[in-house]
């Protein structure tokens, strides 16, 4: 039993060890540009560079998959290659279709003749491109499909009763993890079967692009759940659902308290208003923090080799970086489970029936 735990050990290890050889690698691509540039290595630059969306999907070396720019104008839509936005030293360059454009600060912009933002037309640019967080999005969405399927299929053919094989018996219990532990004991038995499709979507969904942001190469390397555009769409989908299912009750403790004073009542109603949008914003805000935290201590650690340019330094920064990047392996999964449990927490709180007789008759008294 303790070997086989061992081997585990032994196996994650490895797996993270690759993991920051590799990123350690892309790091010195990006060392030898920036000594280039400035002569000295620019560890925001590096740092910023692996987290941040981009129009390309950088795999090794100079290998890099281009990912398509779909571009609504006046003139129509067009769309075309985003090898076409930088030329052969991988620097920004004006493409020249129905206007001319060119990536300023990783955005998609319109520019005159001489390469300078048109800002009225730019304003009438919307920008559909697939980027490297959407096609990454894609690929979790398409993992989740054909995970959830093949177990929803199983089911189908073997039935509920039958003990579970494959993907089943992997699925299962997390599945009933978030039934038992995160959705009945927030919403409450006769209410969580309603909640769970969308509890269990939030989960699988952050879960699996947690876990594809810590693979540095294609199918991974995206930092989708370090965006805080994809948090605030999840926080969005969490405040919509709070809201339409909440009932009567909920709205009432909200705007006009029960067994308060109405001075009491009129203090309160205002902060009562502002939590209503303070709980999904700080949904949003936990998630792309604590996602983003990890990767930038972990490339930090990475990028002190290239700071001190000593192979020694390795002997302190892999360590480090390797005992960080299983602590970030937990909080993929912790972080998932603190979404959902809070999404829970707040429906349950908009859906709890209130006794305002209990309520009204301790004021009385």
């Amino acid at each position: 039993m303790y070997l086989n735990r061992f081997k585990s050990l032994l196996v994650v290890s490895l797996s993270l060890m690759a993991i920051l050889f590799s990123t350690a690698v892309m790091a010195n691509e990006n060392l030898v540009v920036a000594e280039k540039k400035e002569g000295d290595f620019n560890v925001t630059e590096t740092i910023l560079e692996h987290i941040k969306d981009d129009h390309s999907w950088h795999l090794w070396g100079h290998n890099s998959i281009h990912l398509p720019v779909i571009l609504y104008t006046s003139k129509g839509i067009e769309y075309f290659s985003s090898e076409k936005l930088v030329d052969e030293h991988h620097e920004p360059a004006v493409y020249h279709g129905n206007f001319d454009y060119k990536l300023i600060e990783g955005k998609t912009k319109i520019v005159d003749a001489n390469g300078n933002v048109d800002a009225a037309a730019s304003k009438q640019l919307w920008d559909f491109s697939i980027t490297k967080n959407v096609a990454s999005l894609f690929i979790s969405v398409i993992i989740l499909l054909v995970v959830l399927l093949t177990a929803a299929n199983a089911y189908k053919r073997t039935g509920i009763k039958s003990a579970p094989k494959g993907v089943q018996s992997f699925m299962e219990p997390i599945v009933l993890f978030v039934r038992d532990e995160v959705a009945i004991p927030n919403i409450g038995a006769k209410k969580a079967g309603k909640y769970m499709p969308f509890l269990l979507t939030i989960f699988f969904l952050i879960l699996t692009n947690n876990f594809l942001g810590l693979i540095p190469f294609f199918p991974g390397g995206a930092n989708v759940s370090g965006n805080i555009a994809f948090t605030m769409t999840l926080a969005v989908c969490v405040f919509i659902v709070v809201n339409l299912n909440a009932n009567k009750s909920y709205w009432e403790h909200i705007f006009w308290m029960p067994g308060m004073h109405w001075s009491m009542k009129l203090f309160l109603a205002p902060i009562e208003l502002i939590g209503v949008f303070t709980k999904p914003i700080s949904l949003m805000i936990r998630l792309f923090a604590n996602i983003t935290a990890g990767h930038i201590l972990v490339l930090s650690l990475i990028c002190l080799i290239f700071i001190f340019k000593t192979v020694f330094a390795s002997a302190i920064a892999v360590p480090f970086a390797v005992f960080i990047g299983m602590i970030e392996l937990l909080v993929a999964f912790l972080q998932a489970f603190i979404f959902t449990m809070l999404a829970a927490m707040y429906i349950g709180m908009a859906t709890e029936e209130h006794h305002h007789e209990a309520h009204e008759g301790a004021a009385h008294h």
